[in-house]
C-alpha cells in the first residue's frame, strides 16, 4: 500500500495535475493536519502540569513547521531566478579594519558567544556529547572553547558569556561537565533546543505515544540548528541579554575549532569600522570553495536578498552546477553573527521562514520516519542588511571524522589560549586532504590504537590510508602518500619511517628481533 508520505512526495514532483486529483490532495493535507492536531492534544495530556506551558510552546513550533511542510510544493528555489551576488555583498576579510585597543573591551561587553552543542559523538564511536571528546593535549572541544573565552575576558577585562544550545541527547551530560569550570572567568548558560516527535512516513502522524521521552528516545529528535532562534527566545536568554545591553551573538558549531571570537568582524559590526546608519543584522562567514567542499551550502542572491542555498534544495539536473567551484566560489562555514534585537523583531513578527529539510530515517525496528529540520544560516533572508564575509580557511576547522582529528592532533598546529594556530613551518596555509578507511579508522579508539604517536604532517599534501595499517613512532609523511593494505593483509609502517610521494600496498610487517 502506498503511504501518505509517498503520495505527498509524488505530488510535489509534478506541477500539472487534474483538478480532481488536486482537490483529493488538498483534502488529504487537511485531514493530515486535523489528525496531527488531535494527536498532539493527546500527547500534551501526558505532560505533567508544571512542564505543560513550555511543551505547548514547542509543539506550536512543530505544528507550524508541519503545516508548512504540507503546504509547500516543488523546490524552494527556481534555478533560473538565482542572480549573481551584487557588488559588495561579500566583504573580503582583509579589507576589515582592526579596532583601536581601548575600544575592544566595550565591544566585547556587547557580545554573546553561542555554541551549538546538540550532537552526540556516536559517529566517531564515542558515548555522550561530541563536545567532550578529547581533541588535543587531553582537552575537549568544550575545554578549548572555555579557555578561548576566558583568555578574552582576562586580557581585556571583559565579560563575554558562553551559551551552549544543548539537545535532550546532550543536556544532562553537559550540565555535569560544566561544573568543573566554576572557578573560571566565564559565565556559562545553557538552554535546550526543541524536542519534536518523529513522523511516520506512512501515516504522517507522530510515532510517539506519550511525553516520557527517555522511555522511547527513538520517537523524538532535535530539529536541526535552525531551531536556535525560537528556542533562544523561549529560554528567556534572548530578552535577558538585550536588557543587559548586549547587541550581537556569534554562533558556531562546537566542533569547528577555527570558530573563535574575531575582533575584526566585531569591529565591523559595532566598532571603528562600522559603516552607515543602518546596523548589519546578519553576517554569514563564508570561505573559498575547494573540490573538498562541493556539498557545502553557498551564498546566493535571490529575490533581492542574500540567502543560503543548500544542496538539498537544488533540482537534480543542476547539482553539477551547484558543485562547480567556478559558478559558486564560496561555501558557508556556519559561523554566524546576528543582531539580538533583530532576532527578537523577526520572531515577534512571525516572519522567520527557513527552508524545511526533510530528513528520512529508518528506526532500529524498521519503521520509516521523517524529521523536519531547518538550518540556522537559512534565516539570513529574513533579516535586513545581511552580508557575507569571506574569511581565511583557518576559521573553518571542523572535526567531523577521525581524519580531521589526525590533523588537529598533529604538529600542523600548536595550541595558544585554547585556539589552534597553524605552524609557521608549513609552506602553504591549506590543510592536507586526508582520507582514512572507515573499517579500521572511523572510531576514535580504533584510530588511536593505530598510531604509536601522530606522524609529522608539516609537509603533507594528501594522505589516503585503507585497510589494516599501523604507524610506528616518529613517522614522517610528505607530499602525496597512499597506503593500501589489501583484504587479509597488514601493513606496519616502521618507527622513524619517512614516506614522501609514496604508494605502499600489499603486505608489509616489520618484525621485532
Amino acid at each position: 500500500m502506498t503511504g501518505a508520505m509517498d503520495l505527498l512526495l509524488s505530488v510535489r514532483g509534478h506541477q500539472r495535475v487534474p483538478s480532481d486529483t488536486k482537490e483529493f490532495h488538498e483534502a488529504t493535507k487537511r485531514d493530515a493536519l486535523m489528525r496531527l492536531k488531535k494527536d498532539l492534544d493527546n500527547l500534551l495530556e501526558t505532560v505533567e502540569d508544571t512542564r505543560r506551558p513550555a511543551v505547548q510552546k514547542e509543539m506550536c513550533g512543530f505544528e507550524a513547521l508541519y503545516h508548512r511542510f504540507l503546504q509547500e510544493d516543488g523546490p524552494s528555489v527556481e534555478w533560473d531566478r538565482i542572480e549573481k551576488l551584487p557588488e559588495g555583498a561579500v566583504k573580503d576579510y582583509s579589507t576589515i579594519k582592526s579596532p583601536q585597543e581601548d575600544h575592544i573591551r566595550d565591544m566585547l561587553d556587547k557580545l554573546v558567544v553561542v555554541k551549538l552543542n546538540g550532537g552526540l559523538g556516536t559517529s566517531m564511536g564515542c558515548h555522550g556529547p561530541k563536545s567532550v571528546i578529547p581533541v588535543r593535549n587531553d582537552l575537549t572541544f568544550l575545554d578549548l572553547t572555555v579557555q578561548q573565552i576566558e583568555h578574552l575576558n582576562k586580557k581585556y577585562n571583559a565579560n563575554v558569556p558562553l551559551v551552549l544550545m544543548n539537545s535532550f541527547n546532550t543536556d544532562e551530560d553537559t550540565e555535569k561537565v560544566i561544573r568543573k569550570y566554576k572557578g573560571f572567568q566565564v559565565q556559562i548558560y545553557t538552554f535546550n533546543q526543541s524536542c519534536y516527535p518523529r513522523i511516520s512516513r506512512d501515516s504522517l502522524l507522530p510515532v510517539a505515544k506519550d511525553f516520557a521521552i527517555e522511555n522511547d528516545i527513538e520517537a523524538w529528535y532535535p530539529p536541526g540548528h535552525g531551531d536556535f532562534y525560537q528556542s533562544f527566545q523561549n529560554s528567556g536568554l534572548l530578552r535577558k541579554f538585550i536588557e543587559e545591553g548586549r547587541e550581537y551573538c556569534f554562533l558556531s558549531n562546537i566542533d569547528n575549532l577555527g570558530a573563535t571570537v574575531d575582533i575584526k568582524i566585531l569591529n565591523r559590526l559595532i566598532g571603528d569600522d562600522q559603516q552607515g546608519d543602518k546596523p548589519i543584522e546578519f553576517v554569514m562567514e563564508v570561505t573559498d570553495k575547494t573540490r573538498a567542499d562541493v556539498k557545502g551550502g553557498t551564498l546566493i542572491n535571490y529575490e533581492n536578498k542574500l540567502r543560503l542555498l543548500e544542496i538539498a534544495q537544488v533540482p537534480k539536473e543542476h547539482v553539477d552546477d551547484f558543485k562547480s567551484v567556478k559558478t559558486f566560489k564560496f561555501f558557508n562555514t556556519n559561523n554566524i553573527w546576528a543582531r539580538l534585537k533583530s532576532i527578537e523583531r523577526v520572531l515577534n513578527a512571525k516572519t522567520m521562514n527557513m527552508e524545511i529539510i526533510v530528513n528520512n530515517k529508518t528506526l532500529d525496528n524498521g519503521m520509516r520516519v521523517i524529521q523536519l529540520e531547518t538550518a540556522v544560516g537559512a534565516a539570513m533572508k529574513c533579516f535586513d542588511g545581511g552580508i557575507g564575509i569571506n574569511v581565511p580557511r583557518s576559521r573553518f576547522l571542523p572535526v567531523k571524522k577521525t581524519s580531521d582529528l589526525l590533523l588537529v592532533m598533529s604538529n600542523l598546529y600548536s595550541l595558544k589560549y585554547g585556539s589552534l594556530v597553524m605552524s609557521p613551518q608549513r609552506m602553504f596555509p591549506t590543510t592536507p586532504l586526508v582520507k582514512l578507511g572507515d573499517n579500521h579508522f572511523s572510531k576514535v579508539n580504533q584510530f588511536l590504537s593505530r598510531f604509536a604517536n601522530i606522524p609529522d604532517l608539516i609537509e603533507l599534501d594528501h594522505l589516503t590510508v585503507s585497510g589494516d595499517v599501523t604507524f610506528g613512532r616518529g613517522v614522517s609523511l610528505r607530499g602525496t602518500v597512499i597506503i593500501i593494505a589489501n583484504h587479509g593483509d597488514r601493513i606496519d609502517i616502521p618507527a622513524g619511517a619517512i614516506l614522501e610521494n609514496k604508494i605502499v600496498s600489499g603486505n608489509m610487517r616489520i618484525l621485532d628481533h
